[in-house]
């Protein structure tokens, strides 16, 4: 068996096992106030599957769009993982949501689905009038590997130019590939220093991908355009630096940027607790949406 092969087979029982704690932890639940479709679209990757959530409102009514990402190191996620946030996302702002279900590495490796995640953003844009939605209010936002798309997005929308984000959450997000993992100790129990190495190795097989900005959004040589910014981050997160660093180097491009540690947490708190602390988080999150799309 060949090391390619093995990737692959240790990766597909990473999302196994992944999906089945996701799924034991009854994050699902029902929703009265909105609605959700489901739709596929064509994109550069083949087929992509989205949620797309709207609160029950007249159809005359065009509403800014907010697009997830999920989390999952690359390798293991869906959108069902974000299905109570995205809901949530919905009652507190008013807005849509678009949840993408994109590509997930080794066997769709970088830049697979962060050019899958542009085409859905562009799509937005391109069919808002059809969809309802307001081409003019688009903000992005993930968690982990979903915060490193979401930030890389937003370079790649401000190189081509064919649509323009109001506002960026980055959820304790991966932003400097090139980081030794084991280089630095620490007390984070989820995202440990082999499991990042493994997603990288899934995701960014070749190092020299790895110093590409549109992979590590770090190593940007610019971050002048950029759109405003929310930097979540947890105390004992082995990402907490190069998201304090982001934070840094957008401020000095003269971004607006909200940069905040959660003390006493690890990376993904937002989904798996402390509920205090992740309620904390939700609550900025949708108040600096709602500031974005006033």
């Amino acid at each position: 068996m060949n090391d390619e092969l093995k990737m692959i087979l240790m990766a597909q029982r990473a999302r196994a096992t992944y999906a089945d704690n996701v799924k034991k932890g009854g994050m699902l639940e029902a929703w009265s106030n909105g609605t959700t479709m489901e739709h596929i679209l064509g994109t550069s990757a083949g087929e992509t599957r989205i949620l797309v959530y709207k609160p029950k409102m007249g159809k005359d009514k065009f509403l800014p769009v907010f697009v997830n990402i999920h989390g999952g190191g690359f390798i293991q996620g869906s959108a069902e993982d974000d299905d109570v946030w995205c809901r949530k996302i919905v009652d507190a702002v008013d807005c849509a949501v678009v949840n993408i279900d994109y590509h997930l590495a080794p066997e769709y490796g970088f830049p697979i689905a962060l050019e899958e995640c542009y085409n859905v953003v562009k799509w937005v844009h391109d069919q808002a009038d059809e969809n309802g939605f307001d081409a003019a209010r688009i903000a992005v936002g993930g968690h982990s590997a979903g915060g490193n798309l979401s930030a890389s997005l937003c370079l790649l929308a401000r190189e081509r130019q064919e649509f323009s984000f109001v506002y960026q959450v980055l959820n304790y997000p991966v932003l400097d590939f090139t980081a030794d993992p084991f280089e630095k100790p620490t007390r984070d129990t989820l995202l440990t220093a082999k499991a990042r190495a493994f997603f990288t190795a899934c995701y960014l097989p070749k190092e020299r991908d790895r110093r590409n900005p549109s992979a590590s959004p770090l190593l940007a040589e610019s971050c002048t355009g950029l759109p405003a910014a929310l930097i979540v981050s947890a105390e004992y997160d082995p990402l907490c630096e190069e998201n304090k660093l982001y934070a840094e180097r957008l401020l000095a491009a003269g971004i607006s940027v909200t940069y905040k540690i959660f003390e006493g947490c690890m990376h993904a708190f937002t989904h798996f607790g402390p509920e205090p602390a992740a309620s904390q988080a939700w609550d900025l999150i949708h108040e600096k949406l709602r500031l974005a799309f006033a």
